[in-house]
């Protein structure tokens, strides 16, 4: 019988997965698509079940952790988790070269959009390796960040003067640059900032606004681009990366392609659409109840007026904050790729 103890215990632990990989991950918001269809099903179910139990993934968000959005990949690279993910434009303060992945106003559909990202793709993996200690796994969109407004509007100029909730910096730049003042209000205060005045418009992704309940505290929709599609990057950290295997690598690497990103990506213009229509009523709403904002259409001036604003004084702006070495880049990747060249300063 003694001899018996030993050998079951040996045998067991033979049978469990062999050096299984733990992995702990921080997604996205909890409450959007996003996370709720491609995140959570990936990382708890898919990933693990094409590991055959050799991935044990341990998943939460960062708002479930109470994270301050700019602090995810900053923690990232320090180690405190091994995977995050969440909007590139929340980091930007740490390396505001990151801004020329999500430009607003260049991609107007998801196709254009994917082309754009694929295009600045190395570009941010290098950011993510310099600045945060990590590699890029997926980017991934959430819709175009369109603008809900408290407020009656019908075209582009009746934003002048407005206070404007943005969903990145370039945005903030664009609105100043338009005429409006860009407000910083967190994602989480956007209706009570809406509801009380703070704030006349917002901007965020129409599926997002919908999820939040911004219908709720708005009253007019404008499904202009002026947020960029504000996509989310997945990343892990450098030295959880280098000490896995190669084959372990590579699966997740081609698992997150084809099971996260690339189904992400194929429901994005369906899901603009749908959404719009959840929002105000014009057309099928597949989410659930459909509401009464008023869809404000943007009419071709409207598009031509922003892209010109877009490209003489924002992206300058930007590309001088960056530095030439990252706006010639930009320069030969994502605008070779939209036809537009910003000059460095």
């Amino acid at each position: 019988m003694k001899k018996t103890i030993p050998f079951l215990a040996a045998t067991a632990l033979l049978a469990a997965p062999a050096l299984a990989q733990d992995l702990s991950v921080v997604g996205s918001w909890s409450s959007l698509p996003l996370h709720k269809q491609f995140e959570a099903p990936f990382w708890s179910e898919k990933l693990p079940e094409a590991s055959s139990g050799k991935i044990n993934v341990s998943l939460t968000t960062h708002n479930q952790m109470n994270l301050g959005v700019g602090d995810v990949f900053r923690l990232l690279g320090d180690g405190v988790y091994d995977v995050g993910m969440t909007v590139a434009d929340y980091a930007v303060a740490d390396a505001p070269e990151l801004e020329g992945l999500d430009v607003p106003l260049l991609a107007l559909s998801a196709d254009e959009a994917r082309a754009m990202i694929d295009a600045a793709r190395p570009m941010v993996s290098d950011i993510y390796k310099d600045r945060f200690n990590s590699h890029v796994l997926a980017i991934a969109p959430y819709p175009p960040q369109v603008v809900f407004c408290n407020a009656p509007v019908s075209k582009l100029d009746d934003l002048k003067g407005l206070k404007i909730r943005a969903s990145g910096r370039m945005t903030a730049k664009f609105l100043d640059a338009l005429g409006a003042e860009g407000v910083n209000v967190s994602f989480s205060e956007v209706p009570g900032a809406l509801q009380k005045g703070v704030v006349d418009c917002a901007v965020t992704g129409a599926g997002s606004g919908y999820n939040a309940g911004w219908w709720e505290v708005s009253t007019h929709l404008m499904p202009i681009p002026l947020g960029g599609w504000d996509p989310v990057v997945t990343a892990i950290n450098m030295d959880k990366w280098n000490g896995l295997k190669p084959e372990t690598q590579e699966l997740i690497q081609s698992q997150i392609k084809t099971q996260f990103e690339e189904p992400a990506w194929a429901v994005a213009q369906d899901a603009l659409v749908n959404d719009i229509a959840c929002l105000t009523g014009n057309g099928k709403c597949p989410a659930g109840e459909a509401h009464s904002m008023k869809l404000v259409e943007v009419s071709q001036k409207d598009f031509d007026k922003a892209r010109e604003i877009l490209v003489s004084e924002v992206l300058p702006e930007w590309a001088k904050r960056a530095g030439k070495t990252w706006a010639d880049r930009w320069n030969m990747s994502v605008g070779k790729t939209v036809g537009v060249k910003v000059a460095a300063q």
